[in-house]
């Protein structure tokens, strides 16, 4: 009995080491240990680097980054520079997940379970975003010329976005740049145009300066023989001076033609340089004019045409909108044109009327208002008329004794007195400005208006 149970706690403690040594994990150097689960800890996961932890059951799991180079490509094409001019820039970017404390552990959380291509997919998509972004804010001047600048903001700007994911940024490599419009084989072909351009200057200045020197020791040579010549050819007049005056004067003729021949030889040589030299320098600035019109033929005349197109353009535009335009306004002006020719027109064939009237009137314009008025006179007496049309009376009642004052009854009177309610004809001319013709008044009114006075003037 005591022996089983040995043998059973011996099992026992057999089967708790050997558990304990199975979650005991040592992580290698080329790999980060990620221990995930109830870490006990602010973040999601441990992560160790070149050590050991055990890894407690049902609590804890762990599982491991591969801290291999990853190498990506990254071919950007089309990218747009500061000076709006699209570039091709291969690259390729090397790139692994950091062993940094906070980077591992961004890692663990967005990289933890993905295969490298996985990986490598992320990686890309943030390189080509900040290349693209580096090479907007860089001339391709800049892009060219400084690549350790170029390269500095390249990893400045990669670097940052890598580590948010978990990643560090080991190499970057530039293989070329080219751009579509050919600005920067230009730029290689002016530097190139302008080293030869120095060289030949140099040359050109050290073959001046040998003439020069060459010229200088003949002048040099030539005075002092000459002087030489002369102190002997003085020596041996001064000796026969006395012999020989007419031979001193012809050697000294002689002496001066020699002179100015020999300053007609320096003359006519140093001129023979100058003309050399200048057909030189007219080589050259021709050469640099013929390159300076090629560049400009390439990129200036091709703007200018893209220029004169779109001025061509709007200008069509605007003429298109200015026709419409006047083509609305002059169908506005017509419109209104006849409106006014067809007024003119009524009014002119009244006024045409109204005189063929007057002079029917024998040139009496009191006589051609008459007649127009007497034309109107139905529709004044029916206007007059329905004044008293609209009153409606339902029944009227009178009593009637049958006496009355001149004659005439009760029933008569007020007929009459209704009547007289209505505005008479002559009281209606007044009220337009007029007088009433003598033959339309009655006799009573033309009594009364013979008894007043008249006016004073």
């Amino acid at each position: 009995m005591e022996i089983t149970l040995i043998f059973v706690i011996v099992a026992v403690l057999f089967i708790t080491l050997t558990a304990i040594l199975r979650r005991y994990r040592r992580c290698p150097s080329d790999k980060i240990l990620v221990i995930y689960g109830k870490t006990g800890r602010k973040s999601s996961a441990k992560c160790i680097h070149g050590g050991a932890a055990f890894i407690w059951p049902v609590f804890q799991d762990y599982a491991m980054l591969d801290l291999k180079p990853i190498s990506i490509e990254c071919n950007l094409t089309n990218a747009l520079s500061k000076q709006n001019i699209r570039v091709d820039v291969p690259c390729r970017f090397t790139v692994g997940i950091s062993t940094e404390a906070e980077v591992m552990t961004n890692a663990a959380e967005r990289l933890l379970g993905l295969t490298t291509d996985n990986i490598q997919s992320i990686a890309t998509d943030i390189l080509f975003g900040q290349l693209r972004l580096v090479i907007a804010t860089m001339d391709i001047e800049e892009i060219n010329a400084d690549r350790d600048k170029f390269l500095a903001s390249v990893s400045a700007n990669v670097e940052a976005e890598l580590r948010k994911i978990g990643l560090k940024l080991i190499n970057v490599n530039v293989t070329d740049i080219r751009d579509e419009s050919g600005y920067i084989e230009a730029l290689g072909k002016e530097a190139a145009a302008k080293a030869i351009n120095d060289a030949k200057k140099s040359v050109a200045e050290q073959n001046r300066f040998g003439e020069t020197g060459k010229a200088l020791a003949d002048k040099d040579t030539r005075v002092n023989v000459a002087a030489a010549n002369a102190d002997a050819v003085k020596g041996e007049n001064n000796a026969k001076i006395e012999i020989a005056n007419s031979e001193a004067a012809r050697r000294e003729k002689e002496a001066e033609a020699a002179r100015v021949a020999v300053a007609a030889e320096k003359v006519q040589a140093a001129k023979a340089l100058e003309e050399a030299y200048k057909s030189e320098r007219d080589a050259e600035l021709a050469r640099a004019e013929r390159e300076q019109a090629t560049q400009k033929a390439n990129i200036v005349v091709a703007a200018e045409i893209d220029k004169q197109k779109a001025i061509i353009e709007a200008e069509a535009e605007a003429e298109k909108i200015r026709r419409k335009a006047k083509g609305e306004a002059d169908a506005i002006f017509a419109k209104m044109d006849a409106q006014a020719r067809g007024m003119l027109e009524i009014l002119t064939k009244q006024a045409d009327g109204f005189k063929n009237l007057v002079g029917a009137a024998e040139g009496d314009a009191q006589k051609a208002v008459l007649m127009m008025i007497a034309d109107k006179l139905p529709e004044l007496v029916k206007t007059q008329v329905e004044a008293v049309k609209g009153i409606n009376i339902d029944k009227v009642t009178v009593w009637d004794g049958g006496n009355g004052a001149d004659g005439k009854t009760a029933t008569s009177n007020f007929i009459s007195g209704m009547m007289k309610s209505v505005p008479p004809l002559d009281e209606l001319f007044k009220m337009a400005g007029l007088n009433l013709p003598s033959y339309l008044k009655g006799a009573e009114q033309k009594a009364a208006e013979e008894a007043e006075p008249a006016p004073e003037k």
